[in-house]
């Protein structure tokens, strides 16, 4: 009888064993598997049913996002420098709009602060305008109000001395209206 029970608890045990193994999400994006008819599931990126335990998570691969964030250094280090390069060309791609976003900035000389940061949020139109003034999203706590304007004036100043910007029609159309933020960084050594 003992050896029944002792049959029956390891045939169950690797049929947990099993399933656990089937069910196991996939950590890489799904787009590189392949489906069949002859799979037990539907192919789509997330399929949940009310009699599978554990949670629903959906296989979804974002190759940027839903939000276009940027940090810009007022020093790039050795490895960034040529993400700091302006195109010679048309901008075609968000690599290339951060590239020319990442030109465009000086930062002040007068009222700086080492370690200031500060962040904005703007849209883009078609043509490559600014959809309205930046709006000030963070600044540095404890930081004077002179010293903040001081900087979002800079900021302002530098975004306006490139625009328009001259985007391709398909990047142009993409970015219309999307809100792109960015981090300002003063990373100068100051007073040295």
């Amino acid at each position: 009888m003992w050896r029944g029970i002792l049959v029956f608890i390891l045939l169950e045990i690797s049929a947990v064993a099993a399933d656990a193994q089937r069910r196991q999400i996939n950590p890489i994006p799904f787009s590189h598997e392949p489906c069949s008819v002859l799979d037990g599931r539907p192919c789509t990126p997330s399929y949940c049913s009310p009699l599978e335990p554990g949670p629903c998570v959906p296989e979804i691969d974002y190759p940027y996002g839903e939000n276009l964030q940027l940090t810009i250094q007022s020093v790039p280090s050795d490895a960034d420098r040529a993400k700091y390069q302006k195109p010679d060309h048309d901008l075609n791609t968000i690599g290339d709009l951060f590239a020319e976003l990442r030109t465009c900035w000086s930062p002040p000389s007068d009222n700086a602060r080492a370690g200031m940061q500060m962040s904005v949020r703007f849209s883009f139109n078609k043509a490559g305008g600014l959809i309205g003034p930046p709006r000030l999203t963070f600044a540095t706590a404890g930081v004077p109000a002179d010293t903040r304007a001081t900087y979002l004036n800079a900021i302002n100043s530098s975004l306006n001395a490139c625009l328009p910007l001259k985007f391709t029609s398909g990047l142009g159309g993409a970015l219309a209206g999307r809100p792109i933020a960015i981090r300002y960084v003063d990373n100068r050594e100051l007073g040295r």
